[in-house]
This record gives C-alpha cells, sequence and structure tokens, in this order.
C-alpha cells in the first residue's frame, strides 16, 4: 500500500497527543516490528548484491587464467577494476543521496553501498539504529554463504558453449558473474514499495510526507489494528538545498562543495579523517586479502594433496608460482578449484554471519570500542602467524580469520551514521567507504604485485595496517561510549 494511502488516517484519534514531536520520538511511536525485520532484511540483501557483484571476482581469477591467460599481477588489476569504479563514483552518489534522497539512489552497483546504511538508520530511532544496522549486516552474512554455493555449483562444471559472433567460448565461470547479479535485480524491485527515508524528508523541509511515512510503518507495525497515530507535526532542519532546484553547471558543483566541505572542517575533520582510514585499513585486509583467498587456499590445499605438510604458507605459494610468460600461466591454469577451497570459504562465511551476530548482541553492552579494537588485534595478529607457522593446515585458519577483519566495516559504518546530522550523513558514509575501496584496490595490487615474489611482505603490510587501526580506534569520538538504552528487537 502506497504511503499516501496514510493521509487519510492521519485525523483518527490517538489516546496520546504529541503537539511537536521530533522524528527520532516519532519512529519510537510506530514500534518495531514486521516493516522494520522487512526494511532490515531487504538492505541486508541489497549490501549482499553489492558483495557479490564484487567478490566474485575472487573465483573467477582462479578459473578463468586459461580464458584469459591472467598473470598475477594482472589478476590484481582485474579484481580493482570493479572497486575503481565504485570509487569513482562514490562521491556523486553520496551527493545524490543527500540532496535527492536515499531511496532512488539504491538502484545501482555503487549506489546502494553509497546510502543503504543512512537509508536503514532513519528508520529507526536512536535506540534500534545501531541493532538494525547490525542486522542487516547478520542478513548479509547470511547471503554471502551463497557465494562459495554457487561458486561450487556453476564453476566446476566441465562445459563449454562457443559463442561465434562474439569470438569467446561460455564457460561456467561466465554463467557465475550473471547468477550473482539476481540479488540486485530482486532488492530493486523490494524498493519500490518502501518510501523514502523519513529523516531525509523532514530535513528537507517536509514534515507532512515524514508523518505520512511514519504512520505507514505504524499501521504496518500494528497489523492495522490501532489508530493513527495523533503526530500534528515533526520538528524540520531543512538546511539542505536540494540539487532538483538548482540550475546551473556552476551552482551544483557549488551544491556539491557545500556538501562535500564541511565534512573536512570543524568539528567534522577529525571524525572524517578516523573513519576513512579505519576503513581503509579494514578493506585492505576483508576484500584485498580476501580476493586472492580462494586462489591461495587451493593451492595449499594441493599441496596438502601432494603430501606437503610442513612448509609455510608463503613457501607454498612461491613453490607454485609460475617463472615467466603467458606459456607458463597457461601450463598451471585450473579452470576448477579443489572442493576443500570451497569448503574453507563456505566456512569463513558462516563465521562471518555468526561473528556479526554475535556483535549485535554485544555491541550496546560493550560499546563499539571494545568491538573494534578486539577484531582489529585479533585479525592482525593472525595475519601475522600466517606467515610464521609451517603447518599448513592450522596457517589456512589463521587466514581465514585474518580476513573477518570485515566486521569492523558494519561497526564503523553504524558509529559513522552517529557521528554525523542526517544532511551530511550519507556523504559521510559514500565518503569512508569510498577511502575503503581505495584500500581493496591497495590490497589486491599489493597481492598482484608482490604475492609470488613477496609474499611474507603482503601479510607484514596488511597486518600492521590493522593494527595500526586497533590504536586510532581510541580516538573516534564518543565512540567508547555505550548506549544508554537497551535495545529491544521485539515488535
Amino acid at each position: 500500500m502506497a504511503v499516501s494511502n496514510f493521509k487519510s488516517e492521519a485525523g483518527q484519534i490517538s489516546s496520546n497527543q504529541h503537539d511537536k514531536t521530533t522524528i527520532d520520538d516519532a519512529l519510537a511511536l510506530a514500534k518495531f516490528g514486521v516493516f522494520n525485520y522487512t526494511l532490515i532484511i531487504i538492505a541486508g540483501t541489497i549490501i549482499t548484491a553489492v558483495m557479490l557483484e564484487i567478490l566474485s571476482i575472487s573465483y573467477v581469477i582462479t578459473v578463468a587464467e586459461c580464458d584469459l591467460e591472467l598473470t598475477t599481477s594482472q589478476k590484481g588489476i582485474l579484481s580493482a577494476v570493479v572497486i575503481l569504479g565504485i570509487i569513482v563514483s562514490s562521491h556523486l552518489w553520496g551527493f545524490l543521496a543527500d540532496t535527492q534522497g536515499r531511496r532512488g539512489n539504491n538502484y545501482s552497483i555503487s549506489g546502494p553501498s553509497a546510502s543503504i546504511y543512512a537509508y536503514l538508520g532513519e528508520f529507526h530511532s536512536i535506540k534500534n539504529r545501531s541493532r538494525a544496522i547490525m542486522g542487516a549486516s547478520f542478513v548479509f552474512g547470511a547471503g554471502c554463504m551463497l557465494l562459495p554455493g554457487i561458486a561450487y555449483l556453476t564453476i566446476n562444471n566441465e562445459w563449454a558453449i562457443e559463442v561465434p559472433f562474439l569470438n569467446i567460448i561460455y564457460r561456467p565461470w561466465r554463467l557465475f558473474f550473471v547468477v550473482c547479479a539476481l540479488p540486485g535485480l530482486i532488492s530493486a524491485i523490494a524498493l519500490l514499495k518502501f518510501p523514502e527515508s523519513p529523516k531525509f524528508m523532514v530535513n528537507q523541509g517536509d514534515p507532512d510526507r515524514a508523518i505520512e511515512a511514519v504512520q505507514w510503518i505504524h499501521s504496518i507495525n500494528s497489523f492495522k489494528k490501532e489508530p493513527a497515530l495523533q503526530i500534528k507535526s515533526i520538528v524540520t532542519n531543512a538546511n539542505t538545498k536540494s540539487a532538483g532546484s538548482t540550475k546551473g553547471f556552476k551552482a551544483i558543483m557549488k551544491l556539491v562543495w557545500d556538501q562535500t566541505a564541511p565534512l573536512f572542517m570543524k568539528p567534522y575533520l577529525v571524525r572524517t579523517v578516523l573513519v576513512c582510514i579505519l576503513q581503509f585499513g579494514t578493506y585492505v585486509t576483508a576484500h584485498g586479502m580476501f580476493m586472492f583467498f580462494p586462489g591461495v587456499v587451493n593451492q595449499i590445499v594441493t599441496a596438502q594433496n601432494a603430501g606437503v605438510d610442513s612448509s609455510t604458507v608463503c613457501e607454498i605459494v612461491h613453490a607454485d608460482r609460475p617463472t615467466s610468460s603467458n606459456e607458463t600461466v597457461l601450463l598451471n591454469c585450473k579452470q576448477t578449484l579443489e572442493e576443500t577451497t570451497y569448503m574453507y570459504t563456505f566456512l569463513a562465511d558462516v563465521f562471518y554471519m555468526f561473528g556479526v551476530g554475535l556483535i549485535t548482541l554485544v555491541i550496546d553492552t560493550v560499546g563499539r570500542l571494545s568491538v573494534l579494537v578486539f577484531v582489529f588485534a585479533l585479525c592482525g595478529i593472525s595475519g601475522l602467524l600466517v606467515v610464521l607457522l609451517a603447518i599448513p593446515s592450522v596457517s589456512i585458519w589463521f587466514y581465514l580469520i585474518f580476513i573477518l577483519a570485515g566486521f569492523n566495516i558494519n561497526v564503523i559504518n553504524a558509529a559513522a551514521v552517529d557521528l554525523f546530522p542526517t544532511n551530511l550523513r550519507a556523504m559521510a558514509v559514500s565518503i569512508s567507504l569510498m577511502f575503503g575501496r581505495i584500500g581493496s584496490v591497495f590490497g589486491t595490487n599489493i597481492n598482484g604485485l608482490l604475492l609470488d615474489s613477496h609474499c611474507e611482505a603482503t601479510f607484514w603490510i596488511a597486518s600492521i595496517i590493522l593494527l595500526v587501526c586497533g590504536v586510532l580506534s581510541f580516538f573516534v569520538p564518543d565512540i567508547h561510549k555505550k548506549a544508554e538504552a537497551s535495545i529491544s528487537v521485539s515488535p
């Protein structure tokens, strides 16, 4: 049912009078129920769609080296291309999300990653915001468990179809890309039924539409069994201009500048810099190092199957590296992966899902700082142990823990949502994620350039970055504060 249908319900009488209501209070009155759970699932699916399109390349670069004649450095470049596209467009999507709305910017690859956290967070009061964002991250973790399953069902096949007019051979890894794009299509269709963020509408000076949205949420959460909330007005804060009402290229560029510059000035400069650095360091490992995880694990498993049980990970990588030339690549290339490799990537996703679930339960009790420092320290130390231990079966597990630094991406995003005002929130998250993606590019290219020749250095660099981020976490404003109120996800 459209939001506008609830205009007529606004006149119904509620037992409580709310002459002047903040948007947070209005959202609290709408309760936490079916609408919120549904939005959390859709938001999680959107985040999953973004990650599937980005991380699917980690499987493809291992099995497509025959068709594409890829060297390790070229694999790093290929892994970074999709991320570079997001980096280039992140600032634009953040600007559009803060001036045109969150919902309309969730229909591309970069758009959702720029605005979905702000969009989800702004449908929840402060009491429930962190839990909602972490809940979506739990859905994301569950969705990402599909990735190794999809890869196993599609990639580990031997069929091939010649496509003469394109001069290619259509192999399973190409179909894998298509399947990974489906969640994005599904989530885009689902968003058509949802309204714009009520906080955004209030900030744009349109409290009436915000009230309609809150009434709609309340109607769904109460299963239409309660009268509409009698909210007469919502306190507005219309300080942001709309790009749609701005004429001329110069004026629009000025608006972009006005939307971005405050983030790099007092009182937000320190917050912006710290959030960007933390995202950069997290993505170096969570994405940059993960891109080569299936390939390196496959090398370790192959070595174990050949009887190697007392070598470090890097010794195995060095022994398996091509000496030079595309001819050597073609001789060593693989078009399928060991089944055990899929098991380890699946376990990484399982650990991620349950880890996010655990963080969701404890984050408001122990505080964000404790979570950030623990994850950064644990993953950083695990990365060092990967190159120090000479027991491949144990090193794989430390490698798996190492790439779980991605836990902190969601914690940092949740912190960023609270660190910045509504009119700058999506831009702040967008810019921090842009720096995160720069970290991804840095990580993938470090792997591509150094993995074969200086394997140990790739793990040392990423591990030290994580440990430094753990120290910097102490300096994020108000990060040490725990939630003032307990969080409930019951209707």
